[in-house]
């Protein structure tokens, strides 16, 4: 019976110790911690002129009208200001301030409210719109408190935060949350990797700090989901992609990305499957940019990335962000999966910024077509006329897609417009080729089968699709 208390005592007393503890990881309160950022945290305010002319009279009075000069005024351009507010904090002892782009672009004026009370002028250092960063400098020669910069790649799911900023032109306004996930991509800019809190976040939040339980600054935030205001869904850029980008802007007045010069899709199951890939990771390579890093390094059209300057590519996405925070000029080395083996290519990083960007190519018109019965669709063959009208190159082959019906293999995996140039690997000259690779499939157990095509943006992409 002593031996049954002795465990029991023992059972209740670690249960009790751990409860204490996670019980010690919640805060009691915020208010030292937003008592001693408040300062550094800033609401800004933005004018814009916007001109418009516009004629109230459905007619013109012929020159020389009496009318003329009588009411020339309407028809004069008419300016009116546009107001918009945010927020940002300061990050240098001489008032360096960080905030959203979006806060600040096309402002005429700039006016910083620090502290509450102290209004100044702000001129912009540098902004960059790919990342939505841009850094002011306030016009005084007074002191100001900063704040850091943390380490978000520290940042766990379920770790407190708080958020300090203007929502809807308060003023200092503090709020609090969790870390509700990482790595979000909503689609708003081209780099995005944002922390998800259920902090709240509004309007005029844009361009505040959210803060970790040191007082470091983990992520700018930068948007929400649902208009009518915060619905505990809020999406932050995380401070150490942040601060590749401040620190170009201070330095240079813009940003100095790097530059591999391939376009990159997801690598699908079906892709991993024939490739004889492990599982479906990396960017598979769709084209090659005519003298580019990669093309100059032998990269290839088909080659999937599995690694870059160290770092594990799992999903495609992840590699323009790697890329673009990586020094222009270095020298890297990527891991590339090629013919069902690995190789290693040095590159040397170019610049996003001089690079040339890829045309989107004219619709073209319809020419005499032919039914594929297999996959259900309908093609024809690619023209001198289309090859010119979209600019692609010269010695192209292929079958223009004009029709996919409902019930298609390929109906949920292309679009109408797009160009097959391969199948199995090798080229489609007509629709007997494409025929032929069909069938050879539907013969074989694999069942899948790889084809290389131009979307109708003229992206140059690989799609393995199972048939029936």
């Amino acid at each position: 019976m002593n031996r049954f208390k002795s465990i029991f005592l023992s059972f209740f007393l670690v249960i009790s110790f751990q409860t204490s503890s996670i019980s010690q990881n919640i805060p009691g309160s915020f208010a030292d911690l937003a008592e001693k950022l408040m300062p550094s945290v800033v609401n800004i305010s933005t004018t814009t002129i916007i001109t418009t002319q516009t004629n109230p009279f459905p007619f013109q009075f012929p020159p020389g009208s009496p009318f003329e000069d009588m009411f020339k005024e309407f028809g004069a351009p008419q300016e009116r200001k546009s107001s918009a507010l945010g927020s940002g904090f300061i990050i240098n002892e001489k008032g360096i301030v960080v905030t959203n782009n979006h806060v600040i672009s096309d402002a005429e004026d700039i006016i910083v409210r620090v502290n509450g009370d102290k209004e100044f002028n702000a001129k912009v250092i540098g902004a960059d719109p790919l990342s939505d960063i841009a850094v002011l400098q306030l016009e005084t020669d007074e002191n100001f408190v900063p704040v850091k910069f943390g380490n978000s790649d520290k940042a766990r799911i379920g770790d407190w935060v708080i958020a300090i900023g203007n929502p809807f032109g308060l003023g200092g306004t503090v709020t609090s949350g969790i870390i509700s996930a990482r790595n979000r991509s909503i689609g708003l800019s081209r780099y995005e990797d944002y922390i998800q809190t259920d902090a709240s976040i509004n309007s005029g939040n844009s361009g505040g700090p959210l803060f970790d339980m040191n007082g470091d600054v983990i992520g700018i935030n930068t948007a929400i989901l649902g208009r009518n205001g915060s619905i505990g869904i809020g999406f932050s850029i995380p401070s150490n992609n942040a601060k590749i980008v401040i620190d170009q802007l201070i330095e240079f007045g813009e940003t100095k990305r790097g530059w591999l010069g391939v376009r990159i899709q997801d690598v699908t199951k079906e892709i991993a499957e024939i490739e004889k890939l492990d599982e479906p990771r990396g960017a598979l390579v769709a084209s090659v940019a005519q003298n580019s890093p990669s093309e100059k390094a032998g990269v290839k059209a088909g080659d999937i990335i599995l690694e870059f300057d160290g770092e594990r590519i799992q999903e495609m996405k992840q590699l323009p962000i790697i890329v673009a925070r990586t020094e222009v000029g270095k020298k890297v080395q990527v891991k590339i999966w090629r013919n069902k083996k690995e190789i290693v290519k040095t590159i040397t990083l170019g610049r996003l910024e001089t690079s040339e960007d890829f045309k989107v190519a004219e619709k073209e018109k319809p020419q005499k077509e032919s039914g594929v019965e297999n996959l259900k669709i309908s093609v024809r063959e690619i023209t001198k006329e289309d090859i010119k009208s979209r600019n692609l190159p010269n010695q192209t082959t292929g079958l223009v897609i004009t029709k996919i019906e409902n019930d298609s293999p390929l109906f949920n995996s292309v679009e109408v417009n797009s160009v097959i140039l391969e199948a199995q690997k090798k080229k489609i000259r007509n629709v007997n080729d494409l025929d032929q690779a069909v069938k050879k499939v539907l013969n074989s157990n694999q069942k899948t089968i790889l084809l290389v095509i131009y979307n109708s943006q003229n992206q140059r992409r690989y799609i393995g699709v199972k048939l029936d």
